[in-house]
């Protein structure tokens, strides 16, 4: 017997039924008809205000933005840097309101081309099947016909065979070819065999630095005697103020407690100073050694290539944060120390003109100077004493000269000009030292003071001097003017000769290292001259297009020199190898606008140093074409010395002597 039906779920039915009868006769009414039938009332709650029309009728403006009404404003975090609590401006106003982790593939993903390969799969099959099918059907349509005209029962079991077998081979699905997954590090391992270096060994032998043991103990007797010794000292000092005058006193008080404070604090520097020297030359050669090494070894191979030209290797750059601002006036090899150069700072403007510094680098220790003296007024000219190589003097541009003597510490002269000792009243712009004399060139109206108060009356104000190599009475005076004057110790009252050499002021002037009569001078009117000084007209004559700043004989050859542009390029002839043009033309310094004022020679090593107008001084090797010596011959010795080098210097002369002649 059937369960009974809940009467609530026949309620339900005879509704649906009843309802399908409205529908289809449109005149009966269904249930609920009353509650729609009665007037809706509205319902207020008991809050609302109650708005006249005026009031309801008022527009309110409401603006939305995109900021967050829950992000706080008022965010404070702590800042290391100041030290205080800072507000952050910047607050994020992005709301989430809805997120959801998909589980979206990516088609070059691994699992992407996993379920591609199986989707393909899956397709292959089903077409496989449907094509078996199709197959089946027409082989039964071809076959009826044919059972028909045979006839014959006994034939049937093959024929069933046979399409067993086709109908199993149709219906085995053909599975296309695996594709290969491609590695998801794309990998490709490739073997292959390499020749491995043999390693070497390098080794060096140094010496081993000397060492000395000391031991010492410290006991209360020792430290009673250090007592004694220190209060001793103090009662000396004290005794020597007594003997001063009461004036003396009150100037000396505090120079002496200086001294005292000063006394322990200079006992334990000088202590370790000379090792901290030692020291820090070490870390720089660490530090510079592949300059060291160039410095040393390196010589350009190209050199064999290139048609007797050479080139300039930039070595050391020398500069110090103090002399910045101020070009070099001045350069200066140390006779004695040859890795040692004087650097004088200074400047040319007479519109810029503050105060100088005399400087010392050693090639050891390229990163700081050696020895450092500032002056008040800009240094324009050095020399370093021959026989005593710690003397350095210095002309000032206000006229004053200054000896410096290396030995003693503090940063004064130990001689210097002043009105009552008759100092110039313009600037000093070259000085030499000769013996224990000072010989100063000045820019003083129309006379060149030279030694024992000699006065020369000249048209124009000097420039440059340089003595005779041999002849110690002879010197040469180049002019503001561009002429050149030979002058004498001997006769104060005329020149021996003058020589129009210059349209502009002479820069520098030069007397030949191996030939006596032989000088070169220099001048701002872009022009370099060799000279013979018993003839009036130049020998050679070099135009290098720009103005020439200073100009060098070479220490190891007759006919090598060198000489510097303002455009920052610097110039080697030889004229031993061309008489023409210079044998090297190359810019020395990093800007074009840096002018070149100084160029000197090492006196041994194959190097110069150029100094420019922002107090910069490089260190530049000479290759091998530039300082070519006589090629040995089989059988015969090399000549070297002064006599050959002066035959050499000779031989070029006499050749534009007999020119001259012709012409």
């Amino acid at each position: 017997m059937p369960p009974k039906q809940p009467p609530r779920k026949q309620s339900i039915s005879v509704g649906r039924g009843t309802r399908k009868r409205d529908e289809d006769l449109g005149t009966d009414v269904g249930e609920g008809a009353d509650e729609w039938t009665q007037s809706k009332i509205t319902v207020r709650p008991p809050d609302q205000l109650e708005l006249t029309d005026a009031e309801l009728k008022e527009e309110f403006t409401r603006i939305l933005t995109a900021n967050n009404p829950h992000a706080p404003q008022n965010i404070v975090r702590y800042s290391f840097k100041e030290g205080t609590y800072k507000l952050i401006g910047f607050v994020s106003q992005l709301a989430v309101h809805f997120s959801q982790v998909g589980n979206l593939i990516p088609k070059d993903s691994d699992e992407g081309r996993r379920q591609h390969y199986r989707a393909e799969l899956v397709a292959g099959s089903q077409e496989s099947a449907k094509v078996v099918l199709s197959e089946a059907e027409i082989l039964e349509e071809e076959e009826e016909p044919k059972e028909a005209e045979a006839g014959s029962q006994t034939d049937m079991p093959a024929a069933e065979t046979t399409e067993k077998v086709t109908e199993e081979e149709l219906m085995a699905p053909k599975q296309p070819k695996e594709q290969k997954l491609t590695n998801q590090f794309n990998f490709s391992e490739r073997a292959s065999q390499t020749f491995n270096n043999p390693l070497r060994d390098r080794e060096c032998q140094t010496e081993p630095p000397p060492r000395t043991n000391f031991s010492a103990t410290a006991n209360q007797w020792e430290i009673y005697d250090a007592c004694i010794e220190e209060l001793e000292k103090q009662e000396k000092t004290k005794e020597k103020e007594k003997t001063k005058t009461p004036v003396a006193k009150k100037t000396g008080k505090m120079a002496t407690r200086k001294l005292t404070s000063m006394e322990s604090q200079s006992d334990d520097i000088t202590k370790v100073a000379q090792a901290a020297k030692i020291v820090e030359r070490m870390v720089n050669q660490n530090t510079y050694d592949d300059v060291a090494q160039d410095f040393k070894y390196y010589e350009d191979p190209a050199d064999e290539y290139r048609d007797q030209e050479g080139t300039l290797l930039p070595l050391w750059k020398f500069q110090n944060d103090k002399a910045k601002r101020l070009a070099v006036t001045a350069l200066c090899w140390n006779p004695k120390y040859k890795d040692l150069f004087a650097v004088g700072h200074g400047s040319y403007d007479f519109m810029k003109q503050s105060r100088g510094m005399l400087l010392l680098y050693s090639m050891k220790n390229p990163s700081f100077p050696e020895y450092i003296f500032s002056s008040e007024s800009g240094i324009m000219c050095l020399d370093m004493h021959v026989d005593h190589p710690y003397l350095v003097v210095v002309g000032y541009y206000d006229g004053n000269v200054a000896i410096y003597n290396l030995k003693k510490p503090h940063s004064q002269p130990s001689f210097r000009s002043s009105a009552k000792s008759g100092k110039h009243t313009d600037p000093v712009w070259q000085s030499e030292l000769v013996h224990t004399d000072v010989i100063k060139l000045k820019v003083e109206g129309n006379t060149t003071e030279g030694l024992e108060g000699l006065q020369l009356h000249t048209v124009g104000c000097g420039t440059a001097f340089d003595f005779h190599k041999e002849i110690d009475h002879m010197f040469l005076v180049g002019t503001e003017e561009g002429k050149i004057y030979k002058c004498s110790k001997s006769y104060s009252s005329q020149f021996l000769d003058t020589y129009d050499a210059h349209n502009m002021a002479v820069d520098a002037v030069s007397w030949n290292p191996y030939h006596t009569k032989v000088f070169i001078s220099c001048s701002s009117d872009w022009t370099v001259k060799i000279w013979d000084h018993t003839i009036k007209t130049p020998m050679f004559i070099y135009d290098l297009n720009s103005a020439v700043g200073d100009v060098a004989w070479a220490p190891y050859s007759s006919t090598v020199f060198a000489a510097v542009t303002t455009n920052g390029k610097a110039h080697v002839f030889d004229l031993a190898i061309n008489k023409y043009e210079a044998i090297c033309n190359q810019p020395v310094v990093a800007k074009k606008k840096n002018k070149i004022t100084h160029v000197q020679f090492n006196p041994i090593h194959p190097i110069i140093i150029v100094g420019d107008d922002r107090g910069h001084i490089t260190c530049l090797k000479l290759s091998p074409n530039l300082r070519k010596m006589p090629k040995e011959k089989k059988g015969q010795e090399v000549q070297k010395g002064p006599a050959v080098e002066i035959a050499k210097l000779d031989k070029l002369l006499n050749l534009v002597r007999e020119v001259k002649t012709k012409t």
